[in-house]
């Protein structure tokens, strides 16, 4: 392999036949490599950017795969909302669904009243008066005291820090009940009272529950709508990072064309070693490289059949810009090649060997040819 690669040169200023005296020329095309060097690191990170949103859509896709198929039906129609759509949207949504959960806790304010009216309710409308009584006890069996001039404080309350949810009202009711049967004997007074309430209280509860479970139905839609929306709004700002990351590719691709011809044109004519060495170098190329060689070959003549079973290569019959080309391919596949089979210890595979065997005897017959027709 040392050999090989000492057979085909580093591509210095000289050894790419650009002249010396236009060193300048070579610094230009120097800066714009490195140009496109940055340019590459830009999208690269773009493109990790790109294929990180996409990951994390197909893991949502997966775990929403239980919805409705008419669901995705519905959705597959759906218009992407602005940005700013999205905000008025969520403010009426957030002020309807407000309205509507105040109308329920007003409905269950009704209910409580009816309770506290009851004539056993008196040892509960207050909390319980743990030092008067003498319940030394009362706070190591009971974790949350509660009573219903907190929960009425609590219904009032107007600074924010009151009930949101007719629920969290629900389950203090339910403990003020609770913790009264559980700190007081089952036989006892208070036990029966707050027994006999809270069978009452789930009476009427059961009334107001159709009413509670369906607007938290239409909340869950609600925020389902919302979310697919966001996530539309996403996908569309990906796309559109897509496309232009598609054109800046392009862009760079072409800035790489164009400088790849630039620097073939100005590179001097192929000495007759020079194609030799070539033509040895060619031979040494993986299989895979080699196949890359003969595209290479074929672009610059298309009568050239790349794929065919039996391919006929001669060197000096290429023009300068394909055997510059190929050049410069063969040096970089040899240098990969050669970390390749330093780190792995190569690969055989018979089929590759024989076709890579086929088109190499192919070079060397031809070259054979033109050595014998040069000597006659």
């Amino acid at each position: 392999m040392e050999q090989v690669m000492a057979s085909i040169p580093d591509f210095e200023i000289a050894e790419t036949g650009i002249s010396k005296d236009n060193s300048a020329e070579a610094e230009q095309f120097k800066i714009r490599v490195d140009e496109i060097f940055q340019k590459v690191d830009e999208l690269e990170q773009k493109v990790n950017e790109v294929e990180q949103f996409n990951l994390n859509s197909s893991k949502k896709q997966q775990s929403s795969s239980k919805g409705s198929s008419m669901g995705k039906e519905r959705d597959k129609g759906r218009q992407v909302p602005s940005i700013k759509k999205q905000q008025q949207d969520a403010s009426r949504r957030e002020a309807a669904a407000a309205k509507r959960m105040q109308e329920l806790m007003r409905q269950f304010g009704t209910i409580v009243r009816q309770i506290t009216q009851h004539k056993w309710a008196w040892p509960f409308m207050q909390p319980v008066d743990v030092k008067g009584l003498g319940l030394h006890d009362y706070y190591e069996i009971i974790e949350k005291p509660m009573d219903f001039s907190t929960i009425k404080n609590q219904m009032e309350s107007k600074d924010g820090t009151g009930y949101k949810n007719v629920r969290d009202i629900c389950a203090d009711v339910r403990l003020v009940f609770n913790n009264a049967m559980k700190y007081n004997d089952e036989g006892s007074d208070v036990h029966l009272m707050a027994k006999t309430l809270l069978e009452k209280f789930e009476e009427k509860w059961q009334l107001l529950l159709p009413k509670v479970t369906e607007e938290e139905r239409r909340r869950d839609e609600e925020e389902a709508e919302a979310q697919l929306d966001m996530q539309l709004v996403r996908e569309a700002a990906h796309a559109k990072v897509v496309r232009d990351l598609c054109n800046e590719l392009y862009e760079v691709d072409t800035h790489l064309e164009h400088l790849r011809e630039t620097v073939v044109q100005k590179c001097r004519k192929m000495s007759t070693e020079e194609k030799r060495n070539l033509g040895t170098a060619i031979a040494r190329l993986s299989m895979e490289d080699l196949n890359k060689a003969l595209e290479i070959i074929a672009q610059s003549n298309p009568a050239f059949q790349a794929m065919a079973e039996e391919v006929e290569i001669d060197i000096d019959a290429q023009s300068e810009s394909t055997l510059w080309r190929l050049k410069f391919f063969v040096k970089d596949a040899l240098e990969l090649q050669s970390r390749s089979a330093m780190s792995t210890g190569g690969n055989n595979n018979n089929y590759n060997n024989k076709r890579k065997k086929e088109i190499c005897d192919a070079i060397a017959k031809t070259a054979k040819k033109k050595s014998k027709k040069t000597s006659s």
